[in-house]
Order: C-alpha cells, then structure tokens, then sequence
C-alpha cells in the first residue's frame, strides 16, 4: 500500500503556490473581503492557473479562504464570535509555544529579540503600519519555532491565516494605540532572559486578550449594523 500523500509528494508548482499564498495570509497582504484573482495571481507568480486554483482550495479547505459558486477566491470577513472564538484559541497554543520555547533560547535568539524589540518602538512612529506588523511577527515566530514543536506550529500559521488580513485592515488602529498598550514584548523578554516561561506565557496571553477586546471596541465585524457600508472607521492616520 502507498503512504498516503504528503505535501512534499504534491506537484512542485501548486506547493509552491499554496505555500506563498499562505504567507501572504499570515503576513497580512490581503485584506478581508479581497477577492482573489486567479489569473493576476498566477502572473505574479510566474504560473499557469491551474496550481494556483488547487492552492486557492487548499486554503479554503483550510477555513482561510472563502469559495463562491463561481469558483472566486474570497478572503472572509470575520463575525465577532469568529474573532473572539480565534482569539481565545491564540491565547490558549501561542502561550504554550512560549512554555516550550524558554529553556531552549540561547544567547544568539534572545539578542535577535532585544534588536525585534527595539526596532518596534522605532516603527512606531515610522508612519508604515506594514514594517509594524512585521516586526511583532517576527518577534513571536522567532519564539514559536523554537519551541520545535511542529504541530504546534503549524496550528498557530493556521490560526494566523485569518489574524493576518484582519490585523492588516485594522493597521491604523493598532499603531494609534498608546505604547504602553500595544504589545508586552519586553515584559515578555524579561522573563525569558530568567528563564521564567511560565511568566511569559501569562504575558503573552494577555497581550492575545487585550489586543481581542481593543478591536472588538475599535472595528466593525461581518454582521454588525452597516458592516457593509464602512467595515473599519479609522483605517487611515487621523481617521
């Protein structure tokens, strides 16, 4: 009997284009309702259609994406139980992450960290919401992945496919949050750098807590009143 089919197993190109796709979701490149386009994906990925639409139902499959009828690629626009349901599963896995991680950092992570979190007080005020976003990424993955936890990890990408778009939309808003409040990265380090994972994963928690309830006051979700007119009212700087 064959072993069933792995990822590795599928074709070169679709892989390819579902794993870009996929990053593209974490990262926050589309927003939610943005309709994919499958020909203009496949010419900025240098493909034919074809792998491009079997990535597309990968990701659907995945609840990233949404499907028409028609075959149109959507990303989906969270309900406010979706967002709220999303956020207490982060805060469930991303902090254990952080548990496994901890005796596992050495020297060389935790001086990457130091410089992610100086590098976000700078962005701040940069006026590019996008290099923001990036850096707080960068700084959280660092950490799950060392907690060579491959499950783990591949739980949390997943759960970030439909983080990304919404925190991409919801970028103004995020930057205009006093800097006290917009992340714990350095109370999280603190602990880290004493070996206290457990305290840092209660950080971690309630940053994934309170960044839920900030949006959950600040935006509008799928199925709130004139959702459809003005989904966020303050998008831009100033707003």
């Amino acid at each position: 009997m064959n072993p069933p089919e792995s990822h590795s197993a599928l074709p070169p190109l679709e892989e390819q284009a579902y794993r870009r796709l996929r990053q593209a979701l974490v990262e926050g490149t589309f927003a939610p309702g943005d309709k994919l386009s499958l020909r203009r994906i496949a010419t900025s990925l240098g493909t034919s259609p074809m792998p491009v639409r079997a990535a597309l139902r990968r990701l659907a499959a995945e609840q990233a994406l949404d499907l028409t009828p028609s075959g149109t690629a959507i990303v989906p626009r969270l309900t406010r139980a979706a967002f709220l349901e999303l956020g207490e599963v982060r805060a469930a896995l991303e902090p254990l992450a952080l548990r496994l991680a901890a005796p596992r950092l050495d020297a060389a992570t935790l001086a990457t960290l130091e410089r992610l979190l100086e590098e976000h007080a700078g962005v701040r005020g940069s006026g590019r919401p996008e290099d923001f976003l990036r850096v707080d990424r960068e700084f959280l993955f660092t950490l799950y992945r060392m907690a060579e936890a491959p499950l783990l990890l591949g739980m949390i990408e997943s759960l970030w496919l439909r983080r990304g778009p919404l925190f991409w939309e919801a970028r103004w808003v995020l930057m205009g949050r006093p800097a006290e409040h917009a992340h714990r990265h350095a109370p999280i380090l603190q602990a880290l750098r004493l070996g206290d994972g457990m305290a840092a994963a209660r950080e971690l928690e309630g940053e994934i807590r309170d960044a839920t309830a900030f949006l959950l006051g600040e935006i509008r979700f799928a199925g709130d009143a004139g959702a459809e007119r003005e989904v966020l009212p303050l998008l831009r700087p100033g707003g």
